[in-house]
């Protein structure tokens, strides 16, 4: 399989993510400058986190107009396989290819730290190999990883068994006490309607090397490889 990770001006974590593919993976990977027009015949985009033209006006709303989202949109909509990681997860929601926003945190300050997420379906591309009952450790680091949706959205997303993951504490219970940045119902990445769209907020490209001391990463890398062996 070949990845294609896009670098928008501010991407700080597309090094790690090309580095997990490559590396760690074993996979090829293609690096995707912002004003390219060609997605090189990847098999699988993946937006990676950062700070996108730095955040102005808000996060993800100027890199969703650069040149190549409009072939990543396309790419989307013919059914490509697309993953956004933080930053990513806001561009695909501003592009309008995921459902949702992701808002300021309540504490209005940017949040790093190890969190606890669980897989909420194996029907996916990126949850496919995750044992349902595990509490993933998975880095995040971000300012606006709220994640919110009106109702009818929440609605549909629980529906069509759209979400993919929720913070939850080590031993895997989903509580607001486990939920670092105040998103609807613990929520901490979803799919498409068509299942081919993906958007988390934590970094599984930082928990995903042994040198590391933590590799709960692999699991989500291992499910995006699995489409691979399927292919």
């Amino acid at each position: 399989m070949k990845f294609g990770v896009v670098i928008f001006p501010g991407s700080n974590c597309d090094q790690v993510m090309i580095y997990t593919l490559c590396n760690v993976m074993g996979q090829k990977v293609e690096e995707l400058w912002h004003k390219d027009k060609d997605l090189k015949g990847c098999d699988f985009i993946v937006l990676p986190g950062g700070f996108s033209y730095g955040d102005y006006l808000r996060s993800g709303a100027i890199a969703r107009f650069s040149p190549i989202m409009e072939k990543v949109i396309d790419f989307a909509n013919n059914g490509g396989l697309l993953y956004g990681v933080c930053n990513g997860f806001q561009v695909l929601c501003e592009a309008h290819l995921l459902p949702g926003a992701l808002l300021h945190n309540p504490s209005h300050k940017f949040i790093c730290k190890n969190v606890f997420i669980k897989a909420q379906t194996n029907n996916t591309a990126v949850t496919s190999e995750i044992p349902l009952d595990k509490a993933l450790k998975i880095p995040i680091a971000h300012g606006e990883g709220n994640y919110y949706a009106n109702a009818e959205t929440l609605k549909r997303l629980k529906d069509n068994d759209q979400v993919l993951f929720r913070y939850c504490d080590k031993a895997g219970n989903i509580t607001a006490e486990a939920n670092p940045n105040g998103s609807i119902e613990n929520i901490a990445g979803v799919c498409n309607e068509n299942r081919n769209v993906f958007g988390m907020m934590p970094h599984p490209e930082r928990a995903a090397d042994s040198e590391l001391a933590n590799t709960d990463g692999l699991f989500i890398f291992n499910s995006m490889l699995k489409v691979a062996e399927m292919a």
